[in-house]
């Protein structure tokens, strides 16, 4: 019979996959959508003062789509593994974005991503638990 401890560390580390497949899916799915988006601004007529919303729609919706799959397995603490997912995807957004960027600062948009991003992760993690198998 396992005890508590040992129970608790096989969770564990399965949550950290799972929030590690989260955030590796969100990020698969950022580039993808990202490149459709950039060959739709390449070939059309679409302004390129869309660029703002449509990057903060593909956040969204690849940090929820990320977070949403990889709690359906959890299928516990949804809220807090998809806000961490949320959380850790736009930290390393915003670590990179300071490296490569001159004059990268945090402003009102930036508030307003890390929010949403937070957001989607929670909303996502309590789609993904309650996902029936």
């Amino acid at each position: 019979m396992k005890n508590i401890a040992e129970t608790s560390g096989i969770d564990n580390k399965n949550n950290i996959l799972n929030i590690f497949k989260g955030i590796v899916i969100s990020f698969i799915l950022t580039l993808i959508l990202l490149f459709i988006f950039s060959v739709i601004l390449t070939y059309t007529n679409v302004p390129e003062n869309t660029i703002g919303p449509v990057i903060i729609i593909i956040t969204i919706v690849s940090i929820l789509i990320g977070s949403s799959i990889s709690t359906i397995k959890i299928r516990k603490n949804g809220i807090i593994n998809g806000g961490i997912i949320g959380i850790i995807y736009i930290l390393i957004i915003y670590l990179f974005s300071s490296m490569f960027e001159t004059g990268f600062n945090v402003n009102i948009y930036s508030i307003i991503m890390i929010a949403l991003s937070i957001i989607a992760g929670m909303a996502g993690g309590i789609v993904g638990v309650n996902i029936k198998k």
